[in-house]
């Protein structure tokens, strides 16, 4: 699959993201994506949606222990699913990198 991206791996144009692209950037990623992964996806983008932003990892797990409770809002739950965190469910999620992320 040919995906434009930019050097870093993040989609140039967000409206190409279908879940076909995140199945395919996941992969590329060594990730196979779960029902907890989507979980996540699907939160960060309506985050994006909402505050057209990425969230960064203090914001995220935050969101996380909102929506999913303590067992999933925090962050071992988050890095066991996305090594790279915050940068990494943004990346598959087709949203620019968390401001806040290095």
């Amino acid at each position: 699959m040919n995906i434009d991206t930019t050097n870093d791996g993040y989609l140039r144009n967000l409206d190409d993201w279908t879940p076909e692209v995140a199945e395919e950037l996941a992969r590329r990623q060594n990730i196979s994506l779960s029902a907890d992964h989507w979980e996540i996806i699907n939160l960060v983008r309506d985050f994006y949606s909402k505050y057209q932003a990425s969230p960064a990892i203090r914001t995220l797990v935050n969101a996380l222990k909102q929506q999913y409770g303590e067992e999933k809002g925090n962050s071992i739950y988050l890095h066991r699913l996305f090594p790279g965190a915050a940068k990494q469910v943004s990346n598959i999620a087709g949203l620019p990198k968390p401001i806040r992320c290095m």
